[in-house]
């Protein structure tokens, strides 16, 4: 009988354990989500450069077009005060998505280098989207992985040329 009391106290505390845990997380994950986008004018632009935090949702309305900045998925850009053989890139993943059209992860390097399929600008519903600035930069003593979810990038926003194809 004893054992079975004991058996059954260790189940409820491990219940209870668990609750807690799904608990955090759903106040985790609502913390992050933004339910309502920012609509911002072309005047909060910074010359021509749009600047978006990590996670960070806006809607566009002179583009009519949802901009997320997802985060950065490889930042291999030589820290300060480093000699490095090469500079290195920051790739960061933005969600794009029209008034019309599905949405689309447009990934943009901080430079051009088709040799890694690194491209700085990509085509998105007759727009040119370029990444422009990637912040902060890595510091030797931390490297990349102290930087997750403090970056920041800008990117501007041009319609394509419809002569270039």
């Amino acid at each position: 009988m004893y054992h079975k009391a004991i058996i059954l106290s260790l189940g409820i505390f491990a219940l209870t354990g668990c609750d807690a845990q799904k608990k955090s997380k759903a106040s985790a994950n609502a913390s992050q989500v933004q339910t309502h986008p920012k609509v911002i004018p072309s005047t909060q632009e910074k010359d021509g450069v749009l600047y978006f935090s990590e996670g960070e949702n806006k809607f566009l309305k002179e583009y009519q077009m949802n901009v997320t900045f997802k985060g950065i998925s490889e930042d291999s850009r030589c820290p300060e005060g480093v000699n490095c053989i090469w500079a290195g890139a920051a790739l960061a993943q933005v969600e794009v998505m029209g008034t019309a059209t599905r949405p689309a992860i447009l990934n943009l390097a901080s430079m051009d280098f088709p040799a890694r399929n690194y491209r700085q600008s990509a085509e998105f519903n007759g727009y040119i989207i370029t990444l422009q600035d990637v912040s902060p930069y890595p510091k030797q003593q931390e490297g990349a992985k102290a930087l997750e979810g403090k970056y920041k990038i800008g990117i501007t926003i041009k319609k394509a040329d419809p002569t270039k194809k």
